[in-house]
């Protein structure tokens, strides 16, 4: 496709030392809710965050509760507490869940209802919001979802077992982004690891989407290029800032290869995965599933030039068939010590496959509209056999 439409209008400053400038941008407001998780993620920094906004002359105040998966009650939760604390913008301090929630709860808080109101697919009614929503700036603390470039939140709703992206609006798009690498450095190994191969997934699916185009196809290589060769040094040195600096890179790339382009339904299926295991981090779930999915696609042979061209960007520069990237993402798991996850360790079982595949489709359906061939329910339970262990 050489058709596109791209809108990225978030400013992004980027570079080791950058957090300390917040200071010296233009607020847009005067009283924050600064969202961070409800563990140790993100809460080290604060203290410096807090400092910059009393520097900028801000308010502001602490919402703490964002779990990882963050939930439709706690995401309401937020939108009230930035209601009731007469909150007019939003920072968002943290990895991918707390960005896409606090994300979800700029929305919310502007707009009247219930959260599900605004979810489409599954049993969300699909509406659009009246009101604008807060305005936004992240400070990211990992390199995995590309949330700080995109317009989405993933919020889980456990009592149907939904896991969705709500969003969508122009006004959702953060209005500023520090990345700031040196900020990463403390991310422990496993999850540097599964944080990673979020990132990484989102430009692989990209690149092999239905919605790819010159532009996202520019993003997406060079995200795997660089997620590829400096992601196992990331893992195995927390300290190395290059590497983290080339991870922080790649992450944007890939959260821009989503609003250019789109993924595909391997991130569906991982999110049916986690609505009903919340305790599986959304990487692991991809790494669990990349090599069935990837090779199901591989074998139906719907773009096999564009499999040769990742296998070499990750490090073969000779391949020359689409397995050869089977082989680099292989080794790829190896290097980065993760290669012997396995669902069973999540409490996942071959008896729920098609609920979760149903579950895929009904939430998340939109993105089987980005694969090259079609996935049928029996195709998903396929997947996920050939993926368990």
């Amino acid at each position: 496709m050489r058709i596109f439409n791209t809108y990225t209008p978030t400013r992004i400053m980027f570079g080791i030392g950058q957090l300390n400038n917040l200071n010296i941008q233009k607020m847009p407001g005067k009283k924050a809710m600064v969202v961070i998780s409800n563990g140790k993620s993100g809460r080290g920094f604060l203290p410096r965050v807090e400092e910059q906004l009393r520097l900028a002359g801000a308010e502001y105040t602490v919402f703490d509760k964002v779990e990882s998966n963050p939930l439709k009650s706690t995401v309401e939760a937020g939108a009230a507490f930035a209601r009731e604390n007469g909150c007019d913008f939003v920072i968002a301090l943290g990895g991918g869940s707390v960005i896409d929630a606090a994300k979800v709860m700029a929305m919310l808080a502007a707009n009247p209802g219930d959260l599900w109101d605004y979810a489409f697919g599954g049993t969300g009614k699909g509406l659009i919001g009246i009101n604008p929503a807060l305005a936004l700036i992240v400070i990211t603390t990992t390199s995995g979802t590309g949330s700080e470039v995109d317009q989405y939140g993933v919020v889980t709703k456990p009592e149907t077992n939904e896991k969705i992206g709500i969003g969508g609006r122009e006004d959702m798009f953060p209005v500023l982004a520090i990345v700031d690498p040196e900020l990463t450095t403390s991310v422990p190994p496993k999850f540097t690891a599964y944080q990673g191969w979020d990132a990484l997934s989102h430009s692989m699916e990209g690149y092999i989407s239905k919605a790819g185009n010159l532009m996202s196809d520019m993003y997406a290589l060079t995200a795997i290029e660089n997620i590829a060769k400096y992601l196992p040094i990331a893992v195995k040195n927390g300290g190395n800032i290059e590497a983290r600096e080339k991870m922080a890179f790649g992450n944007i790339l890939s959260g821009l290869v989503m609003v250019v382009g789109g993924v595909t339904s391997q991130h569906s299926l991982e999110h049916a995965m986690s609505a009903y295991h919340q305790d599986l981090p959304h990487g692991a779930g991809l790494i669990m599933l990349s090599k069935a999915y990837f090779t199901h696609f591989i074998n139906a042979h719907v773009c096999d030039e564009r499999f040769v061209k990742m296998a070499r960007v990750m490090g073969y520069p000779n391949a020359n068939e689409p397995m050869d990237f089977i082989a680099a993402l292989c080794k790829l798991t190896e290097d980065c010590g993760v290669a012997d996850l396995k669902m069973s360790d999540y409490k996942l079982v071959p008896d729920e496959f098609e609920t979760l595949a149903k579950n895929a489709r009904d939430t998340m359906g939109g993105l089987f509209s980005c694969d090259r061939s079609e996935l049928s329910i029996e195709d998903c339970v396929t997947i996920f056999r050939a993926a368990y262990r």
